[in-house]
């Protein structure tokens, strides 16, 4: 989408996302609000509109701040929790800004009120973009807090896997490697995961980004998305594809924490982004 987007994480763990919004155009949100209003600024645009795809703080924190600095600023989403929320939206639900369409995609597994977004713009050759947050990223997904394994496969293969297989994947952070360390773990003689974990190495060298994918290269070398595979399917021991999904979720935990056991002070942060403690008031 010329002028729209530009290829970049959405939410990149590395650094701010990489966002130009033409006038009218939505945006999705980042934990850094000056950041984000001075991309704004730099790109001579109008910031009216931010998608949200669920409440956790890493994601929605500038919520607040934002609308703040930005009265009448509208903040959609589909979860209740998300700070500073000014409509709830509904899956299926379509929006428009110019000749950028948006369909909003109910993707519940990391939470039960994430929500996914696809874009694609009117009379333009580029493929069109999926803004999947945390339920899908390159070669993997977010960990399943709220919701059961089948509710979390149909989101992964049956709502994002079955959009068109050119479909770029903008996730909300940078797990490439980690993620294709374990996709190599499940299928070590997939030759797909050794070629794009090959590459992600080289990127992470010259540190530059491995976002965006296409939806069509994960099918080949992402486990989540290939739980009808047999090669996944022996690698968890079930066969139905909710069941391998929730064995690929628990053996992904303890490849996990194996490989960067988390430190107490580590362990409470990422308690506090995925919304389990809350912030103290101020007395």
């Amino acid at each position: 989408m010329r002028g729209a987007l530009r290829p970049g994480p959405v939410t990149g763990a590395r650094g701010p996302p990489l966002s130009g919004c033409p006038s009218g155009s939505p945006c999705d949100q980042l934990a850094q609000p000056k950041g984000l209003l001075e991309i704004v600024g730099r790109e001579g645009v109008s910031l009216t509109t931010v998608l949200t795809t669920h409440h956790h703080w890493d994601h929605a924190r500038g919520n607040t701040e934002l609308a703040r600095l930005l009265p009448g600023l509208v903040v959609l989403g589909a979860d209740e929790r998300i700070c500073a929320l000014t409509r709830r939206l509904a899956h299926g639900e379509e929006l428009r800004f110019g000749a950028i369409h948006v369909r909003c995609l109910l993707t519940p597994g990391h939470t039960l009120g994430h929500m996914s977004y696809f874009l694609w713009e009117d009379e333009c050759l580029d493929p069109p973009a999926v803004f999947s947050g945390d339920a899908l990223s390159v070669a993997g997904c977010g960990s399943r807090l709220e919701t059961t394994a089948q509710q979390m496969y149909h989101s992964l293969v049956e709502t994002l896997g079955t959009l068109p297989p050119e479909t770029k994947v903008f996730c909300g952070h940078e797990h490439t490697l980690g993620n294709l360390e374990f996709a190599q773990k499940v299928e070590p003689w997939n030759n797909h995961v050794k070629a794009k974990l090959s590459w992600a190495k080289k990127r992470d060298e010259d540190d530059v980004p491995t976002v965006p994918s296409t939806l069509g290269e994960e099918l080949l070398y992402n486990p989540f998305l290939r739980v009808a595979e047999e090669p996944v399917r022996k690698f968890t021991g079930k066969v139905a594809p909710a069941e391998v999904l929730e064995v690929l979720c628990r053996e992904r935990a303890s490849f996990e924490r194996a490989a960067e056991p988390l430190q107490p002070q580590a362990r409470a942060l990422l308690a506090l982004q995925w919304g389990l403690l809350s912030m103290p008031r101020p007395k």
